[in-house]
């Protein structure tokens, strides 16, 4: 296991004992940090808990009293707690550092890190730089917002394997020292509002991804995205930009026939099996991504012609009598789903619906003109409807279930339709995590 190495601090406080903030709590106790651990909802008999008590850690639950800041030298937060809880407020009023996990990989690997981010396409590139590296016999690890902790996959990395690790706002907010020897930013659309609450804020929590490169370190951002281009001027790495509307001499870009890097041809785009105009920007990100970082375009070539998606993102599931099953349940933004309609040049059967975060979907509307059929769930179910409603479909239904959506798409839909689930909004109104969401989806499609 690696070591934390010159970590500065020795009194910590984690806050949240989810998936990172359990394993932040056992590698801080394993390289000699005294540990407290505090949770709101965790049980104390719970497993997890009981064997980080076994290793000397503090563990308070059911509130978050003040007194747990006494001696306290930096804070590790979940990086869902928002900033207004009470506990980090106070903490930052004291000037008590708070950080997330992400910043713990920083002092435990010199490995080549490769951190990706954006506001959409973020598990998409992630694998496919996952992959493409693999495939040029690359040594590398996947991880972060993509499911697997990254300080705990960090801890593990041997010598010369690249980190490839998913990034969101949330994570990047609390990181101070974080340098990835390779930075991606996709895009940047208006998102996660209620927590970052201006879209300043969330561009400048994006904008940690790169904010501690330096000339020897590279930034791959999208040339074609206005805020991108105007986040990524401060950048003091190099820039590699793509684009799929201009030639780019110093970086990734496509015309009708081919993809490029630079001046080099990389492969046909006839060839490459992943659906979607977005996934387009996707692959020029991950082709950068993966020759700067040591790839071949052997390894490239491999991924694209068999990659067809990751789960929950644009996942197509089966034909099932001339019907086109796909799982987006990833998609927990208008764009997201703007983005899958138009990946289809058949009718769309669309399901969504999902936690209410204030928004209208006007913008969804100029999109909805391929979707024939209209089912909708979960908080924001009128609001959808109404948005369908402007866009002029006439077949819009309500339900109450992941089982019933998908019975009615069926019977609402004709040979040849694809029936998709792209909600467009995120899941914990009904679900505990997106990923339940789309399980939902997947059964409840092969039990028709």
């Amino acid at each position: 296991m690696n070591q934390l190495i010159s970590f500065p601090y020795q009194h910590v406080l984690v806050l949240g004992l989810a998936k990172s903030g359990t394993a932040a709590c056992e590698i801080l106790a394993d390289n000699g940090c005294l540990v407290k651990a505090n949770d709101l909802n965790a049980q104390l008999d719970d497993p997890s808990i009981i064997r980080l008590k076994k290793l000397g850690i503090e563990v308070v639950t059911g509130g978050h009293p003040l007194s747990l800041l006494e001696n306290i030298d930096v804070i590790v937060k979940n990086p869902g707690i928002p900033y207004e809880n009470m506990l980090v407020k106070e903490a930052l009023n004291r000037n008590i550092p708070v950080i997330t996990e992400i910043e713990l990989v920083q002092y435990l690997t010199r490995n080549q890190i490769i951190g990706i981010t954006g506001s959409n396409g973020k598990t998409t590139t992630t694998t496919l730089i996952h992959e493409m590296l693999t495939n040029s016999q690359q040594a590398n690890k996947i991880a972060g917002n993509i499911g697997m902790v990254a300080a705990e996959v960090a801890s593990t990395l041997k010598n010369k394997e690249t980190l490839v690790v998913e990034l969101s706002s949330f994570q990047l907010m609390g990181t101070t020292t974080f340098q990835p020897k390779i930075a991606v930013l996709l895009n940047l659309f208006q998102a996660h509002l209620d927590y970052h609450h201006t879209f300043e804020n969330y561009q400048y929590a994006k904008a940690q991804i790169f904010s501690n490169q330096d000339k020897n370190d590279f930034i791959i951002y999208n040339a074609d995205d206005v805020n991108v281009v105007e986040v990524v001027q401060t950048a003091k790495s190099t820039r590699i930009p793509f684009s799929t509307k201009q030639y780019l001499p110093n970086g990734a870009w496509c015309d009708e026939s081919y993809i490029y890097f630079k001046d080099q041809a990389i492969i046909a785009r006839s060839e490459i099996r992943l659906v979607g105009k977005h996934n387009l920007e996707n692959i020029l990100a991950s082709i950068a991504s993966c020759l700067l970082a040591g790839g071949t375009v052997e390894g490239i070539k491999q991924v694209l012609t068999t990659f067809t998606g990751v789960k929950h993102r644009l996942q197509y599931i089966r034909n099932y009598n001339e019907r086109l099953f796909y799982n987006d349940s990833k998609a927990t933004n208008i764009v997201a789903t703007s983005k899958a309609i138009s990946s289809f040049n058949h009718p769309v059967v669309l399901l969504a619906g999902g936690l209410d975060r204030g928004n209208s979907f006007d913008e969804l509307i100029p999109y909805l003109h391929a979707v024939k059929t209209l089912i909708v769930f979960g908080e924001t179910a009128n609001k959808i409807e109404e948005a369908g409603k402007k866009a002029g479909i006439n077949s819009i239904i309500h339900v109450e279930t992941m089982q019933q959506a998908v019975e009615k798409a069926y019977a609402h839909s004709n040979e040849r339709d694809v029936i998709l689930l792209s909600p467009a909004c995120a899941s914990w109104d009904q679900y505990r995590t997106f990923e339940e969401r789309g399980d939902m989806f997947v059964k409840a499609v092969h039990t028709l």
